[in-house]
């Protein structure tokens, strides 16, 4: 078993920056939703020029960031991994997020 971790993780190794920008893009487009809910809220007793004023910096500048500096930091959170077991990490952090979308009925 740990010959088919190791395989794996050689194989996905060279993809692991990919992968997390993939991964930090994934949870954000599944739960983009609740950071829009929160902040249609807090925006809602402004003017109209605000709020879409703010809501174009959120998603140029706010989502831009996480998936800037977030991607990093999920790559950094797999490496405490052993080696062998990174790229099912991986696999399996994919599959958590594909799981969690469906219990959301996102999918």
């Amino acid at each position: 078993m740990n010959e088919l971790f190791s395989a794996l993780s050689r194989a996905l190794s060279p993809y692991y920056t990919e992968m997390s920008i993939m991964l930090m893009a994934t949870i954000l487009v599944v739960y983009g939703d609740i950071i829009n809910g929160h902040v249609k809220r807090i925006l809602a007793p402004y003017h109209f020029t605000i709020r879409i004023s703010l809501f174009v910096v959120l998603c140029a500048f706010g989502y831009g960031a996480l998936t800037l500096y977030g991607a990093p930091f999920l790559k950094h959170v797999i490496a405490y991994l052993p080696w062998q077991y990174q790229g099912a990490g991986f696999v399996a952090s994919f599959m958590l997020i594909g799981f969690l979308a469906e219990r959301r009925r996102y999918i």
